[in-house]
């Protein structure tokens, strides 16, 4: 992505060095399924039992940023930047007010309006306090531990966790979330689905409008994006981690539908093909 001389939004609140707490007693790299399983969720709350269930210690060491982790935190608020700009216009040919998210930078274990986090889960929304979550160590994990990396797939992550935002700003979350607590078990998980593909699908609206706004994208871009998509399925993580799916676990949606939406998203730009509640589940 070319976003030279590009604004940085100041709507980023940096507590990296402020984490203290407990966190799970491991690193990104050591529970990278479970990450990237959380990666892109908009109702963290299950993967934060799940984390909490782990050996804690306490985080006392003082954090210093590298020149690296300062150059991605430009990069993340640039992009954030571009999601402000992109969905303030999509949101008033809309006719309403968009009001953009708080990003969070933390680094190792973080409070977040949806109960304490450990980095370990990976980048996420909390719909309480508006605000996207995210470790830039992340990006570092993706390309070693995924195969995914790239620029325009780092956007991917943020523009996604923005896209729970929209859908929370839309109404469509809280809908959501109140059928999936009256609903069976894997019913909820194909709730949870939905709403993955559809921010999937918003992110790939950013994506559009972002390159028609600002003609940032570069060859190979996209290429990173959909690669991401394909990485983090659920399909694919479940058969990488133990050689074989069970597809009645799945919270996000297979590799096929992650990227089929993502796409949907960067070549049409059109809200109004985004409808991922509507359809009957098995043609998604």
């Amino acid at each position: 992505m070319d976003l030279t001389g590009r604004r940085r939004s100041t709507n980023v609140e940096d507590r990296r060095g402020k984490s203290g707490g407990k966190i799970a007693g491991f690193g990104i790299g050591g529970v990278l399924i479970a990450a990237i399983i959380a990666l892109l969720t908009g109702n963290p709350s299950q993967v934060l039992q799940q984390i909490s269930s782990g050996a804690a210690q306490e985080n006392t060491e003082a954090y210093t940023p590298t020149e690296q982790e300062e150059q991605l935190r430009e990069f993340a608020e640039q992009i954030l930047a571009s999601t402000e700009d992109v969905w303030t216009a999509e949101f008033k040919r809309m006719g309403k007010t968009y009001t953009p998210p708080k990003l969070v930078l933390f680094h190792g274990s973080v409070q977040s309006g949806c109960g304490s986090a450990s980095s370990a889960m990976g980048p996420f929304y909390c719909s309480a306090d508006q605000c996207v979550y995210l470790d830039l160590d992340f990006f570092n994990e993706m390309p070693k531990s995924l195969g995914a990396g790239g620029d325009f797939a780092y956007a991917y992550v943020i523009a996604h966790e923005v896209g729970h935002h929209v859908e929370h700003l839309l109404g469509v979350l809280g809908d959501a979330h109140a059928r999936m607590a009256r609903v069976s078990e894997s019913e909820k998980n194909r709730i949870s689905v939905r709403i993955e593909l559809l921010a999937d699908f918003y992110a790939g609206v950013w994506g559009y409008h972002e390159n028609k706004m600002f003609g940032s994208l570069e060859d190979g871009d996209l290429e990173e994006a959909i690669n991401a998509a394909q990485k983090i399925g659920d399909d694919y993580l479940q058969k990488n981690a133990r050689g074989y799916a069970s597809p009645e676990s799945f919270t996000h949606g297979t590799s096929a539908q992650r990227v089929k939406w993502l796409k949907k998203g960067l070549t049409t730009g059109d809200m109004s093909k985004g409808d991922t509640f509507s359809p009957a589940y098995e043609s998604l």
